[in-house]
């Protein structure tokens, strides 16, 4: 993994230890919603387990193909670059893509079982990214739902930004649950 790489990682593998700690501190009301139509912490989990397990798998299809990738030009930059400001802003809500909302179940299992799936999900990306080729460093090789083709050090960061929102998501799910 070359550097850039490795440092987008380790703030990937900080910041979901950190979600993580902030879930599980919750005990027994991990999967308990703060009032109606609003997610547990570990539906939380479970949403980011399943983005990321996406992400991992259209990267890894991406990379076999090798070829056909265009340069992450100016026009992808500025798409992220907007991205990036808005997932920072704290009121601002999105929905999540309809393909991932698909495939949320309904039954939610428990936090310890989603830090096991996380956990064999992340090492197949820390094995792609170790065998990442170089050729295709800032190549277009991942389609954002709302900004499009991201080069793959714009996808670690999405997926670091994409961890943090929910950081913040989880802080107020405990204040709330705290208050209940």
């Amino acid at each position: 993994m070359n550097h850039r790489l490795h440092i987008r990682f380790e703030q990937l593998e900080r910041a979901t230890t950190h979600l993580l700690q902030t879930a599980a501190a919750l005990g027994d009301k991990d999967h308990q919603t703060p009032g109606p139509n609003q997610w547990s912490a570990a539906q939380v989990v479970q949403h980011l387990v399943l983005a990321e397990t996406s992400i991992e798998q259209y990267l890894e299809k991406k990379v076999l193909q090798e070829e056909g990738h265009a340069h992450a030009g100016l026009g992808a930059f500025l798409r992220f670059s907007l991205l990036r400001t808005l997932m920072r802003i704290p009121f601002l809500r999105f929905k999540a893509p309809k393909r991932l909302a698909q495939m949320m179940p309904t039954e939610i299992p428990a936090i310890s079982q989603l830090q096991m799936e996380w956990a064999s999900v992340r090492r197949r990306l820390e094995q792609l990214l170790n065998e990442f080729p170089s050729k295709l460093l800032n190549r277009a090789i991942f389609r954002h739902p709302r900004s499009g083709m991201l080069n793959i050090y714009q996808t670690l960061d999405f997926m670091v930004d994409h961890v943090l929102r929910h950081q913040r998501q989880l802080e107020r799910i405990t204040r709330a649950l705290q208050s209940i």
